[in-house]
């Protein structure tokens, strides 16, 4: 250990002695080895990143803008086109943007609201679906947790790929429609994932399966239905994302920490 790391981290004498008191110290001058302990964040100890990591006024206004364009679209025509006993859904875009502008946190709100709003179709409230109703019938605890446990699971997982996207990607389109190409395909992968394994072995979904296995069954039986959510969810999500980039309303990727590692192994 050379002496000027001694004198700045050993010193006994002096009000600014303690590196873990001192307020303001050179990050650059103290060994990379040093630093991942004494600022495990890269040294950012200011108030602005501080607040960099909890939600702004204009982030929880729209979620609460997002949350209610969910529910309009739960409760009118605007948010499912039924096609047969499934129906293609546009309720995931709040979702997936609720995600991008929140992170995990934003999305699992949102993704929990769309998955109770799609378990009241199986009673009823804001519209009636075949599948939910007939599932209901069958075991209502399970078509909860089919309906509603995706939904969460999705949005939660939407902040995590738009953050890890973004660092790799300085295209905010590309980040977001990519988020959104995957808020449907998650959607889709995880209802009838839950669909063929909690309700698999019923009469109803053997009879939908036809005899088919069900990796052939689950693309035949979405079929347009994915694709048309997929595409829809891809070209909204990167607009609105853009647009929501452009009027500062998306929190900035910090890679301040990564800067810092690098410079002190240079």
């Amino acid at each position: 250990m050379s002496s000027w790391i001694k004198f700045s981290l050993f010193r006994k004498k002096g009000r600014n002695s303690n590196p873990f008191t001192r307020k303001r110290v050179n990050k650059n001058f103290i060994c990379p080895q040093f630093r991942t302990v004494l600022y495990p964040h890269g040294g950012n100890d200011n108030k602005e990143d501080n607040m960099n990591k909890k939600f702004t006024t204009s982030q929880i206004t729209l979620l609460g803008l997002m949350i209610a364009i969910l529910l309009l679209m739960a409760y009118t025509p605007l948010g499912y086109l039924n096609i047969g006993p499934l129906a293609i859904t546009f309720n995931i875009i709040p979702v997936a943007i609720s995600a991008i502008t929140m992170g995990p946190v934003g999305g699992a709100i949102a993704g929990a609201v769309f998955g109770l709003t799609s378990f009241g179709q199986c009673i009823g409230i804001g519209g009636t679906s075949l599948m939910g109703v007939t599932l209901f019938g069958i075991n209502p605890f399970l078509a909860f947790v089919q309906r509603f446990i995706p939904r969460l699971v999705d949005g939660l997982l939407l902040g995590y790929i738009f953050q890890g996207v973004r660092r790799k990607s300085k295209n905010i389109y590309l980040s977001c429609a990519v988020t959104g190409f995957l808020s449907a395909f998650l959607n889709t992968l995880f209802f009838m994932g839950l669909l063929v394994g909690l309700f698999g072995n019923t009469e109803y979904v053997q009879g939908l399966m036809g005899g088919k296995n069900v990796i052939l069954f689950i693309c035949t039986f979405v079929g347009i239905n994915a694709v048309c959510e997929m595409l829809s969810a891809t070209v909204i999500t990167g607009a609105v994302g853009a647009a929501l980039y452009k009027a500062r309303l998306l929190p900035e990727t910090e890679k301040k920490s990564e800067k810092v590692v690098k410079t002190a192994e240079v």
